[in-house]
C-alpha cells in the first residue's frame, strides 16, 4: 500500500499544480489538493519500513487523510452533478477539480480498506 499512497500522492499533487495554473495561478486554494498528495507522499515513504507495527501506523494515519480529503471535498461531486445537469455554479473549473478529488480520495480510502481486510484475513 506505500507505493499506492505515493502514487496517489503524486497524483493529487499534480491535479493541485493543474488546478492552481488553470486558474491564472491566481487560486492559492487550487493548491489544497496537493497540501494532501505532499502528505500522502511523506506517508508513502514512512510506510516503507520493514517494522509491521510502524507500516500499520503509518497507513492508518493515511487512510485517515484520505478520509478527510474526500469528506473535505464530496460536495465537489454534488456541485459537478448540478452543473452538467444545467444548473450555473460559480466556479466550474474548481468545481471539476474538487470532484476529482473527492473520487480520487473516496477510491484511495476504498483501495486501503480493502488491503486492511486482506492484511486481517492473512493474519488468522
Amino acid at each position: 500500500m506505500a507505493k499506492i499512497t505515493i502514487t496517489f500522492g503524486v497524483l493529487l499533487i499534480l491535479l493541485g499544480v493543474i488546478g492552481y495554473e488553470s486558474t491564472g495561478a491566481q487560486a492559492l486554494i487550487a493548491l489544497i489538493p496537493a497540501v494532501f498528495g505532499v502528505v500522502l507522499v511523506i506517508l508513502g515513504f514512512l510506510a516503507r519500513t520493514p517494522a509491521q507495527k510502524k507500516r500499520m501506523i503509518v497507513m492508518h494515519i493515511a487512510v485517515t487523510v484520505g478520509l478527510l480529503g474526500f469528506l473535505g471535498t464530496v460536495s465537489g461531486i454534488y456541485e459537478y452533478i448540478r452543473m452538467v445537469t444545467g444548473h450555473v455554479v460559480m466556479h466550474p473549473v474548481m468545481v471539476q477539480y474538487q470532484a476529482l478529488m473527492s473520487l480520487m480520495m473516496l477510491f484511495y480510502v476504498l483501495l486501503c480498506v480493502r488491503s486492511f481486510i486482506e492484511a486481517r484475513r492473512a493474519r488468522d
